[in-house]
């Protein structure tokens, strides 16, 4: 098997998904249809706004074509259409939208000179690691865009080599090497994120101004987000990023945080993200209690932002995948109030909850569309995206190891929770840990890869791909934060 290959705008779905475009492009150049396959024809036509169905979001623009799905279309597909953000304000950085689909249809031939595979990286090699597990190679972008062309474009440029990544990668941990992000949008988001959390939320005090630097979240989301259309858009990440973490760091751990009392703390902290409904004499108490403490002021602000970047149904989705966040918190503070070490399926369990995954779920936000609430429901893209939001926060475990060593107690992680319950060693613990991640990046894929073929729907296509370039821009963060992270002398 060939090793990880770098990430196309960076994706780490398998090669086997680009076979989809010629299978999708292959049938709707077809001369007959069956009844069943017409009446998907039907069904991506509301979606594209032809024929007499409704239409789910908003009118794409003129121009486009129905798509045709194939009959393996998980469940019933209602239509679809992209839903660009409201009230994108013009930034530094503009780049098109992505995922548009030209009348002009091409024969299959020509669809797969578009889409060469890509060829295989190896990671630098690191000192004493002795191996790199193997996995498929990343995705071209052009093999996940269901755009059709009447002529194939000129090749690319060849790129610039890409600067050295600093930071060391884990050894034997399975990633995919992501391009460095652009440095005008990295200082940015930076500048506008640190004077929102001065003079908008007054985050932190004068003294915390270091750790706030050296958390480069700024690098952090411009490597998640590549295909953000603004800095703007970015910025809806940046602010809820921030947010979260300082409620993890207020209530949960770093600074002063106590699994005493932590319930209460959170349910008031999480109206700021979802408004109590209750009668006129208590409402303005409580809109002043989201002005009590940093968290709270952090949350009420970065939603509004979010809010007004978002559809309904998106901003619905975020409040539930953050009340699930939540109750991870809860479920591990539990532990630590009772001095409970998990079995290792109990503490996997918790850290499904307990992770990143309310950040991939906002993928489409960030770039300025919208993945329809049916389609995202569907039970294999919450698959999808549990899968990611758990290898993500494993991708935590492992580089912040020794810096949860540092803090006093014991630290839940999943190296610490092998070795203790299965009766190995640290460094055995911690490598079991890195193939536990290896397994759930692989799962991950494969699952990505099968929704990708089942569903092509532009929309769905950008989303995965969104989400796998999210995975792999979250490893680059964690990678080359050495301020933050460094690693343990197993190898």
């Amino acid at each position: 098997m060939p090793e990880p290959g770098p990430s196309p705008l960076q994706s780490s779905l398998p090669t086997a998904a680009a076979h989809f475009g010629l299978h999708v492009l292959g049938r709707a150049a077809a001369p007959t249809e069956t009844a069943g396959a017409a009446a998907l024809t039907a069904t991506a036509a509301a979606a594209t706004g032809d024929g007499t169905a409704p239409v789910t979001a908003s009118t794409p623009a003129p121009g486009t074509a129905p798509v045709t799905a194939p009959a393996a279309l998980i469940g019933a597909v209602p239509a679809v259409g992209a839903v660009p953000a409201v009230g994108a304000a013009p930034a530094i950085g503009t780049v098109p939208a992505v995922g548009a689909v030209p009348a002009a249809v091409v024969a299959p031939a020509a669809v797969a000179a578009l889409a060469p595979p890509a060829a295989a990286v190896t990671a630098p090699p690191l000192p004493g690691a002795g191996f790199v597990l193997p996995g498929p190679t990343g995705l071209g972008t052009a093999a996940l865009s269901l755009s059709r062309r009447a002529t194939a474009p000129e090749p690319p440029d060849t790129p610039e080599p890409a600067a050295p990544v600093v930071g060391r990668p884990i050894p034997g941990l399975y990633f995919h090497p992501v391009p460095e992000p652009d440095p005008v949008r990295v200082d940015e988001v930076s500048r506008r994120i640190k004077d929102w959390a001065l003079d908008e939320v007054q985050l932190y005090p004068e003294d915390w101004e270091g750790e706030f630097d050296g958390f480069s979240v700024g690098r952090y989301m411009v490597a998640c987000h590549p295909d953000a259309p603004t800095v703007e858009h970015l910025m809806i990440a940046t602010r809820l990023m921030v947010a979260e973490n300082a409620v993890d760091d207020c209530y949960c751990e770093d600074h002063g945080g106590s699994p005493i009392g932590l319930g209460g703390r959170l349910l008031l902290a999480h109206t700021a993200l979802d408004p109590l409904h209750t009668t006129t004499e208590y409402q303005p108490l409580w809109a002043e209690s989201l002005h009590a403490d940093a968290p709270r002021r952090a949350y009420r602000s970065a939603m509004e932002y979010f809010v007004a970047q978002s559809t309904p149904s998106q901003a619905d989705r975020f409040r539930h995948d953050m009340a699930r966040l939540h109750m991870g918190y809860l479920a591990e503070a539990a532990w630590a109030e009772t001095d409970h070490m998990p079995e290792v399926w109990e503490y996997l369990a918790m850290r499904q909850f307990n992770n990143f995954r309310p950040c991939p779920t906002i993928t489409d936000t960030v770039g300025g569309y919208e993945l329809p609430a049916d389609l995202h429901a569907q039970p294999a893209m919450q698959r999808v995206l549990a899968l990611a939001g758990n290898a993500t926060t494993l991708v935590n475990d492992l580089y912040s190891y020794m810096k949860e060593l540092d803090s006093p107690g014991t630290h839940l992680n999943l190296p610490v929770v092998i070795a203790h319950r299965e009766g190995v060693s640290d460094r055995e613990g911690y490598l079991k840990a890195v193939e536990v991640h290896n397994d759930l990046m692989r799962d991950f894929e494969a699952e990505a890869a099968a929704l990708a073929e089942a569903c092509p729907v532009p929309t769905v296509q950008r989303f995965l791909r969104g989400v796998a370039v999210w995975v792999d821009g979250n490893h680059y963060w964690h990678q080359t934060n050495t301020y933050r992270y460094s690693l343990p002398d197993f190898w």
